[in-house]
């Protein structure tokens, strides 16, 4: 699937869906109440099993003993998510020099190559890219093109599987200066996947229900969890929680009687008066502008728009937080919906499957299941409880954040998936807030309207990026 015909279906689809679909009290608890991370299913050294180990099933309580919906965690009020898009680790945070990215464990940049498809035999290695803005090709994040890049864990076919270039690119704090600030300061997960192989809509279908339900493609079709989402959840043990929305709510990937209630669903400058106040709910699901409609200043971080602007966005919600009076009682959690065809040198290791759903294949389509992670994503945990300067090489994906609201108030996991997830408590120390005043983070810089319109991206690759045979 070439990848602007993608992008023009994906956001056209989305645009019919808004055409007609239309844009409680916590308990308390003693701090001796267990709060122990969870043992993720996949061990975190680089000896991955091939079937990691099943130690819960869905509609399992994190704490058997204690009643559901008890909050464990009295130190956090407000869970606030961002999932930006598709950009991976090695992508975004590879060449900042923590965890294991491009420079880390004898990978050097020269040593992060993958086959230049030039009949020559030359490679191409990881560079800068030149520009905030992907003008032209964009790499593909397809099920097929995602599974071609893998490679049965070799990692080197992303040029080859229709991306171009492109996908070897990468980023600096020249071009995301309050994304490294942030990730430099708060604790990072390094061994953080995607869910799906696979593009946006799956994935963010494990960000919200822990099953994308055989969805493979960016597709508004498809079964109800049997479990809901989420927000279901929530609503059923009377957890209050909104989703801040631009042009396009996540809820929307789902219809169950949650996601279907308008009452819940706030344009984005309600996160921003409401984190004023101190009044955000117990969970936020803040989502960015996507570009459905061609504007400028998208700030998803999405296909062909300038990163910058996401940069500015994320850097307005963690101010909005740190800034507020409920800095004290809060958990930020980001990352990116999937690493948009973007090279990562980390193959992901198997999966728990959520549920017996199996994926729904078209012909032609690589036959696989959901027992294996998506590629690697950016990671960033930011509270006053946050360690300073760790690293989590845990094995987590999205529903680790399913996993984490599950743990905090003792509620039953979807699927077998988010019920195996490490809950990220790792990255956290309740003893010690090392960020009780908030920390002095750079500032995005100014990014002038239409700045994409007007900056040349120049040749991919650079001469200097390719290896000779």
């Amino acid at each position: 699937m070439a990848p602007t015909n993608f992008r023009i279906s994906r956001r056209g689809l989305i645009k019919a869906a808004v055409a007609a679909g239309g844009g409680a009290a916590l308990s308390a608890c003693s701090s001796s109440t267990p709060r122990t991370a969870i043992s993720s299913p996949v061990p975190t050294t680089a000896a991955y099993p091939s079937v990691p180990i099943t130690r819960r099933k869905a509609g399992s309580l994190p704490h058997p003993a204690l009643p559901a919906g008890k909050d464990t965690i009295s130190e956090i009020d407000n869970v606030v998510i961002l999932m930006l898009e598709n950009r991976s680790f090695d992508h975004l945070l590879g060449a900042m020099g923590r965890g294991d990215g491009l420079t880390m464990q004898g990978k050097t940049l020269e040593l992060a190559e993958n086959s230049n498809p030039d009949g020559k035999g030359h490679r191409i290695k990881a560079f800068h890219l030149p520009t905030d803005c992907r003008l032209e090709a964009v790499p593909s994040q397809s099920w097929n093109q995602t599974h071609h890049a893998y490679d049965s864990g070799k990692m080197d076919g992303f040029i080859t599987n229709g991306s171009g270039p492109s996908a070897m690119g990468f980023y600096t704090s020249e071009n995301v200066p309050f994304l490294w600030s942030l990730a430099s300061t708060f604790p990072i997960n390094d061994r953080f996947f995607a869910s799906v192989m696979g593009p946006t809509f799956p994935n963010r279908r494990y960000l919200i229900a822990g099953t994308s339900n055989g969805l493979i493609t960016d597709s508004l079709t498809g079964m109800i969890p049997p479990n809901g989402t989420i927000f279901d959840t929530l609503d059923k043990y009377s957890i209050s929680w909104k989703n801040y929305y631009t042009d396009f709510s996540t809820l929307m990937l789902y219809s169950t009687p949650a996601t279907k209630s308008a009452s819940a669903r706030f344009h984005i400058n309600q996160f921003y008066a409401d984190a004023a106040r101190g009044t955000l709910p117990a969970v936020s699901l803040v989502n960015p502008q996507f570009g459905l409609f061609g504007a400028a200043g998208d700030t998803s971080e999405g296909e062909g728009q300038d990163i910058q602007y996401g940069d500015d966005f994320l850097g307005r919600v963690v101010n909005a937080l740190m800034d507020g009076p409920k800095w004290a009682k809060t958990i930020f959690l980001l990352t990116y919906d999937e690493p948009g065809g973007y090279y990562d040198h980390v193959p992901p290791p198997a999966a728990v499957p959520p549920d017996s759903v199996a994926p729904q294949l078209a012909p032609g389509d690589v036959r696989d299941g959901f027992d294996r992670f998506g590629l690697r994503v950016p990671m960033v945990l930011a509270s006053p409880y946050a360690k300073s300067g760790y690293v989590s090489h845990a094995v987590a994906d999205f529903t680790s954040f399913l996993a984490f609201i599950e743990a905090k108030w003792n509620l039953p996991a979807l699927t077998d998936r988010d019920a195996n997830a490490h809950n990220l408590l790792d990255m956290l120390n309740f003893a010690n807030p090392a960020f009780a005043t908030p920390p002095a983070l750079a500032k995005p810089p100014p990014v002038p309207a239409n700045h994409c319109a007007t900056n040349s991206e120049g040749s991919l690759p650079p001469p200097d990026a390719v290896v000779a045979a």
